[in-house]
């Protein structure tokens, strides 16, 4: 199971029994979205490459609010 936590900085990961963190910089350009824009579902992606995605994707400034 992956974990994500996040901040207005960035995405602290646990993957796989490692845990790593995704700056925003880096997010905003694998998207190709600002950071706030990004859903949850979208850094899964770049996290797993088949990830089970559950629920309904939420922007990150939903999650922050």
């Amino acid at each position: 199971m992956t974990a994500l936590a996040f901040d207005e900085d960035g995405v602290d990961v646990e993957y796989a029994g490692t845990s790593f963190r995704l700056d925003r910089r880096l997010i905003e350009e694998a998207t190709e979205k600002s950071y706030f824009d990004v859903t949850d579902h979208e850094v899964l992606r770049l996290v797993e490459k088949d990830p089970v995605l559950a629920g309904t994707p939420r922007r990150i400034a939903d999650i922050l609010a």
